[in-house]
């Protein structure tokens, strides 16, 4: 064979774009293999088209490419779907700002022209995000990618409309909805954001109709007064028992309005008496509905009072309106006083504008029995949480769920399917495009201007994607590969989207459509804060796959990914990754530089170290099967770091270096063709962690290696499988690595450089069990090649007796099976030594100290958590080990 020469430097922008081409050239992302195959099916959570990805879609993204990888290789009949959401307000949102930009508006400009616009804006940055996708090495089919409003899921969006309606599960009505003024639309709850903000509590002095006196109420909102339209006490609060029934006099307006009593009214919170806003408050409006009030809005659409309210106070906006009636009530003495406090206020996740409980007719989907159902399907555990925790989160939001009002006042989004007739008032739900009212047959309709929720397109996602467009649909994707498998995203979504495709899918297709959920933890930054563009403190995917590599960005976050917990990282975390991947190249560099004039032989001997590193590969394999199985993703990278830096690198590939140095040609051969095959086997287990590298060097290897594993690309070949564990193979090398550890550790502590070989004394134990001397005999090579021992005597007779005279100038060192003597007085000065012994001695008994004063306190005991108090006593504990073996060595040297 002819040496291969990879480049000197692992730079991976000479490669991952070429290997990506390659891999898409070669229908590497299609599902393969035999169709009766099971199938791994995961739809990506569809990024909106609203700009550029950040990290966490970077960690979502790797996360399924690493199981989606690892599961194409155990054979399985692979698909991943990738697709973009329209995302209705924010990207209506980023046009109106580009408009704007322009002196345009989207009014003065027209709806037709506008979604042109929109579209545009749309096919920018879609093409940023799919080349983002790629950068990170997703295996994605590219020839299945479907968006949120393409032909075929607009289809399924108005079919589920229709159906629900149908049902009996979408209705229109009156409601209070949250409203962004600025942004003009109702909002759904997840689209609003809440923040804690200094305000004011204002106590109220309400008059008495009769002129006995007066009740005050505390509100945060006094502007909201103008549409109150009672007072509510707790039927138990004796304070108020005579007065229900009674009569007030709104201040400022003269109307006059009930006392009623309500057990929905806390005693403790203000003075136990609450003023009724139905219009204005979603609890005021439950209050108003059980004793039939009136809802009067003095809030208009665009943010500033309406008609409803006294003329002085129209077309006021909020804030005005609020400092206006404050001062009025000041004046008519209706202000009792005032409080300063911090209180939650929700926002507009889009434009941050202050949302406020609007009164306004709009479309709204009935959630309880669809919830049911979801709920159903997780008590018979068709759904699997990893981790487990966010069961409890799903189980409670189901449980208290709220009809969702699915309309929006957009332009950018799917039109509702209902027209409505302006002669005989009726409102026709179709599928089709409607010309004529179905009722009257008159032609004065119109359709309704508003458009779905976002989330009403993203919760059919699963099925819609794969070709369901109605009850009948029965698409060949759809038939082989719904319900999917997996779902991995964020734990703020459980509630908006998770939870909405379980109950989606049941309803439409009667099935969950998937089985497991895995729930990402959140990116912080090393200071625990998230991260955010306010705090400057985000990180770019993109830039840091341009400095390290995509393999290095997501090896290091699936190392840092433990389930249930969030990842605190920044850029230099990412260079732990670009190490390793780093070390995955020099070291099939080193084998590779190393194949000149070798050959390959056909069923080669395999000698004890051969038959150790084969065990841990395979227990390696076992390990990481079982953690990607059950989305262990970090427990999978450190057991792949284990494996091939440690059993690999530093203990196999320095073993072969005997072999390739000292051995004849038939042993250099041997041991080429097992290091070969060994490299082979350890980039397959790589490939899902660290896939370019892999699929780089894999195919550098020799084409008659390559085809033992199944020819063609890495991404096609099989996983590696557990095998079982090799045990005599595992104890007799354990055995050697235990003597050279030691005598590494010794030497390390001595502060003897590795060029200086040492004098070794070594007894083993005679237990035939162990080989113990022969064994020892047979390996003492790789012993001296390994501990860096220049003479290593094996003293015959086996262990020796408590008590035995060990060789003067020695250091003993006592393992399983052996004891050893390294004579330390031939390779350093022992006064030196026997000084640096007494300083470390010296230094750990003043840190001993100090750890038993800190845990001899009753208080740090009993207050610190109680993993920092055990670490504490860790420490203590090493430190008197250290202590008690320095002192052994100052015993042996003397």
């Amino acid at each position: 064979m002819k040496a291969v020469e990879l480049e000197k430097a692992y730079d991976p922008k000479n490669f991952e774009d070429r290997i990506y081409s390659l891999w898409v050239e070669n229908g590497a992302f299609k599902p393969g293999g035999d169709a009766s195959a099971k199938p791994y099916v995961i739809v990506i959570p569809p990024p909106n088209v609203t700009g550029m990805l950040h990290l966490g879609h970077g960690l979502n993204i790797c996360l399924q490419d690493i199981v989606i990888r690892f599961h194409r290789m155990k054979g399985e009949r692979v698909l991943w779907v990738p697709g973009t959401d329209h995302a209705g307000i924010a990207t209506q949102h980023v046009v109106e700002k580009k408009l704007k930009a322009r002196g345009l508006d989207r009014r003065a400009l027209g709806r037709e022209k506008f979604t042109e616009e929109t579209w545009k804006v749309k096919e920018e940055h879609h093409a940023i995000i799919s080349r983002q996708i790629s950068r990170m090495g997703a295996s994605v089919d590219w020839d299945r990618e479907r968006f949120t409003l393409d032909e075929g899921l607009s289809r399924a969006v108005r079919e589920v409309f229709v159906t629900l309606y149908e049902r009996d599960l979408l209705y229109k009505g009156s409601y209070l909805v949250n409203w962004c003024s600025s942004c003009g639309t109702a909002l759904s709850d997840d689209e609003v954001e809440h923040e804690d903000r200094a305000g004011k509590m204002y106590y109220l002095r309400y008059p008495r109709a009769d002129g006995k006196g007066d009740i005050v109420i505390a509100t945060t909102r006094p502007e909201t007064l103008l549409g109150d339209t009672a007072v509510a006490v707790n039927p138990e609060d004796p304070r108020y028992t005579g007065l229900v029934g009674k009569e007030l006099l709104l201040p400022l307006t003269g109307r006059r309005i009930p006392v009623i009593a309500d057990a929905y009214v806390d005693r403790a919170f203000g003075t136990g008496a609450l003023k009724i806003t139905p219009a204005h408050d979603p609890n005021d409006w439950e209050v108003g509905k059980r004793h039939g009030l009136p809802a009067i809005n003095v809030l208009g659409p665009d943010g500033r009072l309406n008609g409803e309210a006294p003329e002085k106070y129209r077309g006021m906006s909020v804030a005005e309106a609020r400092d206006a009636v404050v001062a009025d009530l000041k004046a008519g003495s209706f202000l009792v006083k005032e409080d300063d406090i911090t209180h939650s206020l929700g926002h507009c996740y889009r434009c941050h504008t202050v949302i406020e409980p609007f009164l306004s007719e709009q479309w709204f989907v009935r959630m309880k029995p669809l919830a049911e159902k979801a709920l159903d399907a997780w008590r018979r555990g068709e759904i699997i949480f990893y981790p487990k925790k966010w069961e409890n989160t799903y189980r409670h939001w189901l449980d208290n769920i709220r009809d969702w009002c699915v309309s929006r006042q957009l332009w950018w989004g799917h039109r509702i399917p209902a027209w409505h007739c302006a002669d005989c008032g009726k409102t026709s739900v179709s599928r089709a495009e409607l010309s004529a009212c179905p009722a009257c047959g008159s032609g004065n309709i119109a359709q309704d201007p508003d458009v779905l929720d976002t989330w009403f397109s993203s919760w059919l996602w699963p099925f819609s994607t794969l070709g369901w467009e109605s009850a009948g649909s029965k698409t060949a994707d759809l038939a082989a590969f719904y319900p999917t498998t997996a779902l991995v995203t964020g734990y703020d979504i459980i509630f908006f989207w998770v939870a909405r495709m379980i109950m989606a899918g049941l309803e439409f297709t009667g099935r969950a459509p998937f089985r497991d959920i895995y729930i990402t933890g959140l990116l912080r930054d090393k200071q625990g804060r998230k991260m955010s563009k306010s705090l400057g403190n985000g990180l770019d995917p993109l830039e840091l796959v341009d400095e390290f590599g995509a393999d290095a960005m997501r090896f290091t976050l699936a190392f840092m990914c433990a389930q249930g917990q969030d990842i605190l990282i920044d850029k230099d975390s990412v260079k732990m990754g670009s190490r390793f991947a780093n070390k995955v190249w020099n070291a099939s560099r080193y084998i590779l530089m190393n194949l000149e004039g070798r050959s390959l032989v056909k069923d080669p001997e395999l000698i004890p170290v051969d038959r150790w590193i084969y065990s841990r590969l395979g227990d390696a394999a076992g390990n990481i099967t079982g953690s990607f199985l059950s989305y262990r993703y970090n427990d999978a990278a450190q057991a792949a770091y284990e494996f091939f830096w440690n059993d690999f690198c530093d203990w196999y590939v320095e073993a072969t270096k005997l072999s390739l140095k000292e051995g004849d040609n038939a042993e250099k051969d041997r041991a080429v063709t097992v290091l070969l095959d060994v490299l082979a086997e350890s980039l397959r287990l790589l490939h899902p962690l660290l896939p370019f590298v892999t699929e780089e060097i894999y195919g550098k290897l020799p084409a008659e290696i390559r085809a033992a594993g199944g020819a063609g690309l890495l991404i096609a070949q099989r996983y590696p499988e557990r095998r079982g564990i090799d045990a005599g193979a595992e104890a007799d090398f354990g055995f050697i690595r235990e003597l050279v550890r030691m005598v590494r550790t010794l030497r390390s502590e001595c502060t003897i450089p590795a060029e200086k070989k040492l004098r070794l004394l070594v007894r083993a134990g005679g237990d035939a069990s162990d080989r113990g001397e022969a064994f020892l005999q047979d390996n003492a090579a790789l012993v001296k090649l390994l501990a860096g021992i220049g003479d290593l005597e094996i003293e015959a007779g086996g262990l020796k007796p408590s008590g035995f005279e060990r060789p003067r100038g020695s250091i003993g060192l006592v393992g399983s099976g052996f004891e050893a003597f390294v004579f330390i007085a031939e390779a350093a000065d022992l006064a030196a030594l026997k000084q640096k012994f007494a300083r470390e001695i010296e230094k750990d008994v003043k840190f001993a100290a100090s750890l038993e004063g800190k845990l001899a306190n009753e208080n740090f005991v009993r207050n610190a958590p109680p993993e920092l108090v055990a670490e504490q006593r860790l420490k203590l504990e090493e430190s008197r080990k250290r202590t008690e073996k320095l002192a052994s060595y100052i015993r042996d040297l003397a």
